[in-house]
């Protein structure tokens, strides 16, 4: 199981966010911007947040922001944002958060196979930090390689 191709538009570095809702605000423009999905796509992100709560908190530091497949996501694809300095969900165990992942999937068959690739990405927590602190597009590239094929 391998990750969607990550364009350099899709991804961000160091970026500015005052608040949970911008960093994912962030993570859905850079969707729309590699073509993957439209605004309403990063309006539904924030949606599943204020309706479910910041569930998509998923490990220490890392949130994985995503919505239901739709007429809104455009092809499978995905968006990796590093913040210049943490932003609160409002989770219990993981807060701050310093990446932001956004996750496009045209189905939910491959949405929940990109979710998988994602864990697999990301089980060894040393993956997160390292991702955060990644100088380069191309760094982040490396990093979520190297974890997905291990």
């Amino acid at each position: 199981m391998t990750l969607p191709p990550l364009a350099d538009r899709a991804i961000v570095l160091r970026a500015r966010a005052a608040d949970w809702r911008e960093a994912v605000r962030i993570a859905g423009e850079a969707l729309v911007d590699s073509g993957c999905a439209t605004s309403e796509y990063t309006d539904a992100m924030i949606r599943m947040v204020e309706d479910h709560g910041p569930y998509i908190v998923i490990a220490p530091g890392l949130a994985l922001a995503h919505a239901r497949p739709g007429a809104a996501v455009r092809c499978d694809g995905l968006s990796v944002v590093t913040l210049a300095e943490p932003v609160e969900f409002g989770h219990a165990h993981n807060d701050p958060v310093r990446v932001v992942i956004g996750l496009a999937g045209v189905a939910p068959d491959a949405h929940l196979a990109a979710v998988a690739a994602l864990a697999n990405a990301f089980n060894d927590s040393a993956a997160i930090t390292a991702v955060a602190d990644a100088p380069t597009r191309d760094a982040v590239r490396a990093i979520l390689e190297r974890s997905d094929r291990a």
